[in-house]
Formats: C-alpha cells, structure tokens, sequence
C-alpha cells in the first residue's frame, strides 16, 4: 500500500525528464560501484551491466516505435548507443575492455537531461 502511494507521489512530483535524469544517475552509480570492485565478484558486475543494458535496450524500443516524436536522427542515434552498450557490455565480462566508456556515455547524457541552472532554483 505504501508502495504504490510513493509512486503516486513520484509520478505527480517528477516531469519524465527528472525521472530519467534519475534513473540514468541510479545505473551510473551502479557502473561506477562496479567498476571499483575486483573482477572475481562477477555479480556486482552483471547486475550493474545488466541493468544498464536493460535501461538503453528500454530506450532503443521506445525509439523504435513508429509513433515515437522524437526527430528521426536522434531516435537512430539513441539505438545505435543501445547497441554499443550491449557490444561493450559483454566485452567487459570478457575481460577485454572497463566500464569507463559506459559510465562516459551515461554522464553525458545525464548532462543533457539535467535542467537548466534557473529551472532548478
């Protein structure tokens, strides 16, 4: 019950554009944490991955949708991060790359997400 009252008041309190902001800095703590811990502790490091994964793969699909009204150019670049994030994603549990060009990606999107200096007054 008080759940789902916390998420009413989420809803009502946060414009789509705060909750993303949010959500992205979640995941980018996730990857940081992550990124910090030794590679024997393959779970901290799937979970941070796959979350961020399931995040950008949420995004290509919603850019996927014909009735998506984000510009066409933009919506294509948002899949094509989605795809290198899944390709880089499995190339660090393979040991053959870090989290730094994730966590890179993530931030500068949190950049533009972020409002602007008089909208957070």
């Amino acid at each position: 019950m008080s759940l789902q009252a916390y998420k009413t008041a989420a809803t009502r309190a946060e414009t789509p554009r705060e909750t993303e902001y949010r959500l992205f800095g979640q995941v980018t703590r996730a990857l940081m944490h992550a990124s910090t811990v030794d590679a024997s502790d393959i779970s901290t490091r799937i979970d941070a991955l796959d979350w961020n994964r399931r995040l950008w793969s949420t995004l290509a699909t919603d850019c996927s949708n014909p009735d998506n009204a984000m510009d066409m150019g933009l919506r294509a670049q948002i899949i094509s991060i989605s795809l290198f994030v899944g390709r880089h994603s499995s190339a660090i549990m393979r040991g053959e790359d870090d989290f730094e060009a994730l966590i890179d990606i993530n931030k500068m999107i949190m950049q533009g997400l972020a409002p602007a200096p008089a909208q957070a007054a």
